[in-house]
């Protein structure tokens, strides 16, 4: 590969979470970079991450394939990150992360481009979620159209501005209650959004087998209960963490996915919670794992407390006891 001041690398989905990311740890790899995404005005948040001129917002939409190749054109790597957590309109999960990725797979194919594409680790064929299912189709079409193609499949990703551990933080603030799904008992396995940044800048550095699916996961297997004990002993709150079974949760669901912003749950993510979310023995054995890439993950304990302070009762003023 040429020198990173050379390549271009085109990232669809760069304006996201996990996207800011991986933005800011290309660009300090010295890469140009592209980041295709709907609404290239809304994106000007990503211009500070890099060096004038180093990154460029453009117009893309995974469901039109013209978009896609437009903004692939000339790029030596290619990254992926789009994906969604609920369907809305257009946006299903079987045209963004089934058909999206193909379409963006075909498009590096066509040019002779790398692949990096990401996954989650509940993508299972088999599933009863249709999420899940989106992504395993999109790990397929991807493989397919690019057999070379690097998959990373992280487990629940957090860190500033992420919708998992903010969303809990924040309805702890509002209700005395949180609900634990299927008794809270699901283990995930917490992974900080900096380290899959990491791992995927190395991708995209060619330090990946090519062809091999990674799972990234954090140091430590914990369960939704472990978690919220975590996130409430952060932000120093004394909510009561109340049972809810999956037939009950999933009824709600029915309701509750037309609430607005965090008290937005769906069918199918308590369907997502049915299942554990942790890195496989498989994956280990074979090294296709963050430690397996020389990276050294952050524990939630340890990152948590950089951002969320601000759900305190008096925020970065509260008082800590000797």
């Amino acid at each position: 590969m040429s020198a990173p001041i050379d390549t271009l690398v085109t990232v669809f989905g760069g304006s996201g979470f996990l996207g800011r990311h991986v933005i800011r740890a290309l660009a300090k790899r010295d890469y140009r970079i592209r980041v295709g995404v709907r609404r290239p005005d809304l994106a000007g948040h990503l211009q500070p991450l890099g060096k004038v001129g180093q990154i460029h917002a453009v117009q893309a939409n995974l469901r039109y394939p013209a978009s896609v190749q437009a903004a692939a054109r000339g790029a030596s790597v290619i990254v992926n990150l789009v994906g969604i957590l609920a369907e809305g309109g257009a946006q299903t999960f079987d045209a963004v992360q089934a058909k999206g990725a193909e379409t963006v797979a075909r498009a590096a194919s066509e040019i002779g481009a790398r692949v990096v594409h990401v996954s989650a680790i509940g993508a299972d064929a088999n599933s009863t979620s249709r999420y899940a299912r989106a992504k395993a189709a999109g790990e397929a079409a991807v493989l397919a159209a690019a057999p070379s193609a690097t998959i990373m499949r992280p487990s629940v990703v957090f860190g500033p501005e992420d919708h998992f551990t903010n969303r809990f933080a924040g309805l702890a603030r509002l209700s005395p209650v949180l609900p634990l799904i299927g008794g809270g008992l699901t283990k995930l396995q917490p992974v900080y959004a900096g380290d899959v940044a990491t791992a995927i800048a190395d991708a995209v550095d060619g330090k990946t087998k090519a062809g091999a699916t990674y799972e990234l996961g954090g140091p430590e297997v914990m369960t939704m209960r472990e978690i919220l004990e975590v996130i409430l002993r952060v932000t120093e709150r004394n909510c009561l963490l109340a049972p809810l079974p999956f037939a009950l949760a999933k009824f709600k669901a029915a309701f509750l996915q037309f609430a607005p912003g965090d008290f937005k749950l769906t069918p199918d993510q308590v369907e997502l919670l049915r299942h554990d979310n942790v890195v496989s023995d498989a994956a280990k054995a074979a090294g296709l794992t963050l430690e397996g890439l020389g990276i050294t993950p952050d524990s939630l304990e340890a990152v948590t407390p950089s951002y969320l302070w601000r759900y305190r009762k008096t925020g970065q003023f509260a008082h800590k006891g000797a």
